[in-house]
This record gives structure tokens, C-alpha cells and sequence, in this order.
């Protein structure tokens, strides 16, 4: 595992309903920082209170304060490059210790009715040259966190609005990778 994400003190965050979304804003504004065209990201989620009791060394090192509740989230080593996002991730076993995950990847979307105009009959590389050059894609950033109790939440940054206030966050906004997130668990 390597170091947690190295954020602000959450001042230019936007307050968050949940542990588990303020660990997906977190988690955004750190990958914010670090700009665009980068590859997935993987994080561990653990409770901040057990990582002070387990390991007070680590909890240190992350400037965990004392009392403070909530998720940390420590990034991983890197995806193995070349190999698809769904078979990487179904080599994941988590240990105990650790209570979610999260995954940070870009991608295209369109809006809601551009699959009306959707080729019939493509191959899979066809539509992804389809999204790539359909005029009103959208190129964003999607922060998916999941607990083992199945909680998710994601949050999405658009390219074109590349500022916190306008991340638009939610547990449904992308159910298959919240869905995959958590088949890590089982």
C-alpha cells in the first residue's frame, strides 16, 4: 500500500452527507490534482478509528487526528497495465481490515437519448470509435466507492467543469462499477 491521498484539510471540499462520500469527494480532489489522461486508480477504504488503534505508526504518517471519524483512503500499487478493468478486478481479495474501496477512471459518456443514434450490429471497437466521435461526449472522471455492508456512492467530474462545486456525486450514477467494486467483497 502506498501513502493516502494527500488533500487539504477538506476546506475547498463541498460538505458531505456521508463517510463514505466525503471519502469519494476526497478521492476526487486528490485525482483532481493530479489532472487528466491519467490511469485508473485504486483505493483501499479503512474505518480511521481502527487504523489509530492498529496501526498508530501509519495513522501518524496520514496525519490522522485523534477522534477523527470517518474512512481513509490509501491508494494502491498501480493497475497492471494492458489488462481490462472487469478481469482485473476480479483478481481483488480484500483483507478484513479493510472496509471499501474506491476506483478512479476517465471516460466517455453521452447524454441521456444519444443511444437512439447508436450503430446496430457494431463491434465493440465500432462504438467506442462511435462514443470517441459523437458530438456532444463528455469526457469525465468517476470516483466509485463501495463498503463491504454494500453501500456505494460515486462521484463524477466532468472535463468541462473541472471544479469541485460542480462534482456531481450519488449512488447510482454508475451502477456497474459500483456493482464490480463490490464483488471484491465476495
Amino acid at each position: 500500500m502506498s501513502d493516502a491521498p494527500n488533500t487539504p484539510d477538506g476546506s475547498s471540499l463541498p460538505p458531505a452527507a456521508t463517510p463514505l462520500t466525503r471519502a469519494a469527494l476526497e478521492i476526487d480532489e486528490y485525482a483532481s490534482g493530479l489532472g487528466w489522461d491519467l490511469p485508473a486508480r485504486l483505493f483501499a477504504l479503512v474505518d480511521s478509528a481502527q487504523l489509530r488503534r492498529t496501526d498508530p505508526k501509519l495513522a501518524g504518517k496520514l496525519g490522522l487526528a485523534e477522534g477523527e471519524p470517518g474512512l481513509t483512503p490509501i491508494e494502491q500499487d498501480e493497475l497492471p497495465a494492458g489488462m481490462e478493468l472487469d478481469k482485473f478486478l476480479g483478481t481483488i481479495a480484500w483483507p478484513d481490515m479493510i472496509t471499501g474501496c474506491a476506483l478512479v477512471v476517465e471516460r466517455l459518456m453521452l447524454p441521456p437519448g444519444a443511444e437512439h443514434t447508436r450503430p446496430k450490429n457494431a463491434t465493440e471497437s465500432q462504438l467506442a470509435e462511435w462514443v470517441a466521435n459523437h458530438p456532444a461526449r463528455e469526457e469525465v472522471r468517476i470516483t466509485a466507492a463501495v463498503l463491504r455492508d454494500g453501500s456505494k456512492e460515486t462521484a463524477l467530474r466532468l472535463r468541462s467543469k473541472d471544479l469541485a462545486r460542480e462534482v456531481l456525486t450519488g449512488p447510482d450514477l454508475v451502477p456497474g462499477l459500483t456493482d464490480a467494486l463490490l464483488a471484491t467483497f465476495s
